[in-house]
């Protein structure tokens, strides 16, 4: 039996090029649908120049006024395009409002299409910008409540005086930074630096060509580089493409199917200069998921599930997945409902 306690979904927030407002409107009412059936957590891509969540702490701040419970979070936020000073004051905002639901998946390195947009975006050749690891950790820096200046400096508006520090302050959200991690580097990384870790439906190559192997790797490799003098254990959270068939209709199932095994030849071997692996879709009646899911050796490692939902659906194809995953799949891996 698996120790399941914590289920969030990961939504795209896709829509047609001409009508952004009703795919957005959409995913609010997905998210808010999340919280009706009883999940823990609601995650969105942000992407960038696709049809999908643009600027996730916007769009999740519309979010916090629709919900009340469930989690919101952002997978991931590539670091590369952001000021890390003013995604902090966006991030503490939206943390605020949501009186402390906000969950940030971060990553480092040169983020994409930097090729194509490098020059709109920053000042200066992108080639001299630095991608790495520092900005990640000026982030963390900035939402910590720190001080600017000493215990003599103070800013002044009307009727104000005080002393400087990103605003508003919740300092909680420390807690909440992740890192969506492949690579034993960010993994040692994201465990040194006390962020939490994202793991999902592809790893890096770099142990093992097992999927499975690989990941354990990591997890591992994650726990061995915590702190042990840190102040609260790490969370921990899987990601897969999960999609239970029990109330689709038999045209969906086979568009399912389908997309399935479009994607299965991709997970027979590493892809790429990275040597990526891929992990199976899962397509079938909960039923069927749940003998997989429970001889999963990844899941005796985690309390926290992410059901990964993919690009190609509709809305209505969303509803019903995570409806039958929740209802049909979760309480078989250990997962109870929040006051039940």
């Amino acid at each position: 039996m698996q120790n399941i306690s914590h289920i969030s979904f990961l939504t795209p927030g896709n829509y047609a090029d001409d009508a952004p407002g009703q795919g957005l409107e959409e995913t609010l009412q997905l998210i808010e649908l999340g919280e009706t059936l009883g999940y823990d957590g609601a995650w969105v891509r942000q992407r960038h120049l696709e049809h999908g969540v643009s600027s996730a702490s916007v769009f999740l701040a519309a979010a916090t006024q629709r919900t009340r419970t469930i989690e919101l979070g952002s997978a991931v936020i590539q670091m590369g395009y952001e000021s890390p000073f003013r995604l902090a004051e966006d991030l503490l905002t939206v943390d605020v409002l949501s009186n402390g639901r906000l969950n940030v998946g971060l990553s480092a390195g040169a983020p994409n299409h930097v090729e194509l947009i490098g020059d709109n975006v920053f000042h200066g050749d992108w080639r001299q910008q630095d991608f790495s690891y520092a900005r990640l950790k000026k982030l963390q820096e900035n939402l910590s409540g720190q001080f600017f200046g000493d215990d003599e400096t103070y800013v002044i508006s009307p009727g104000n005086r005080q002393r400087p520090r990103v605003q508003p302050a919740s300092p909680q959200l420390l807690h909440r930074l992740w890192y969506g991690g492949n690579s034993h580097r960010s993994i040692q990384w994201a465990a040194e630096n006390q962020f939490n870790l994202l793991i999902g439906n592809l790893t890096s190559a770099e142990v093992s060509s097992d999927y499975h192997q690989a990941q354990l790797a990591l997890i591992h490799a994650f726990r061995q580089h915590w702190p042990a003098n840190a102040s609260r254990q790490p969370r921990i959270a899987a990601g897969r493409v999960i999609i239970p068939t029990d109330n689709a209709s038999r045209a969906t199932i086979k568009r399912y199917q389908d997309f399935a095994a479009s994607r299965y030849q991709r997970t027979l071997e590493p892809q790429g200069p990275k040597r990526t692996i891929f992990s199976e879709d899962i397509v079938g009646s909960s039923e069927e998921i749940v003998a997989q899911l429970i001889d999963d050796p990844l899941l005796r490692e985690v309390t926290e599930f992410r059901v990964e939902l993919p690009y190609e659906f509709t809305n209505e194809e969303y509803s019903q997945i995570i409806t039958d995953f929740i209802e049909g799949v979760a309480p078989h891996l250990g997962w109870k409902r929040k006051g039940r």
